[in-house]
């Protein structure tokens, strides 16, 4: 029985590893296809949302199947919950990444946009993203709670990042009338990464339960309650 559970596992650990490795090539060819402006990239990010959507059923059927065959109990239980929680975050994610493919091949962009990216630090935005992401898979792989702690820290960086961007698109479409339903596009662009970085939190927060059994749920709202925000 005890060998049968720990296969069952390493098993799920598995998927969920190779869930979240697909994610992160998903956000990362996103990223590189809008920067660069190629089509074939969104294009191939497109086709295989469909994976990342198939991987999701997978993985939870087979966590369910897992709690429901083998009863688990403390860390084992704490590490099922944990993955069916982590495994439907990073589904998210892929959706924004999906998302972000699909604004590119819809949207006729010009080299000059490019420009425009810089300004607004979509890379510094991106970056960010891609570097919690694995950051995250890190501290879970290590079980390494102060490395899944310092996710939080980096959320805050992508809040400023989101608000100087839709600052600067307001003053930006406001002199380009011509614009305005391209700087609307790239703040959706900005707020599905900042939403990103909200699920990556989730991760750290889930990776954090499973390890140690600490509850950091809606850790963010407390602390803006505590301060009176």
């Amino acid at each position: 029985m005890v060998k049968f559970v720990e296969n069952e596992l390493v098993n799920i650990k598995t998927e969920v590893n190779d869930m979240w490795t697909l994610v992160y090539q998903q956000l990362d060819n996103a990223y590189k296809s809008l920067l660069n402006i190629d089509l074939d990239l969104a294009d191939k990010v497109i086709s295989r949302e469909k994976r990342v959507n198939a991987f999701e059923l997978k993985i939870d059927s087979d966590i369910e199947d897992f709690i429901a065959l083998y009863n688990p109990v403390a860390i084992d239980l704490r590490f099922a919950l944990a993955m069916l929680k982590i495994n439907t975050n990073l589904e998210r994610i892929g959706d924004y990444a999906d998302s972000i493919a699909r604004f590119l091949l819809r949207t006729e962009l010009k080299p000059e946009d490019k420009t425009l990216f810089a300004e607004l630090q979509l890379q510094d935005m991106f970056d960010t993203v891609l570097q919690m992401l694995s950051s995250t898979y890190d501290a879970l792989q290590k079980h390494d709670i102060t490395l899944a702690k310092t996710i939080f820290d980096k959320d805050e960086t992508l809040d400023v990042l989101n608000k100087q961007a839709i600052d600067k698109l307001a003053t930006y479409a406001a002199e380009h009338q011509d614009s305005i339903r391209l700087c609307l596009e790239v703040a959706g662009i900005f707020r599905k990464l900042e939403r990103a970085g909200d699920h990556i939190n989730n991760l750290a927060e889930e990776t954090i339960f499973y390890i140690d059994a600490e509850v950091l749920k809606h850790r963010k709202t407390v602390l803006l309650e505590e301060n009176g925000l």
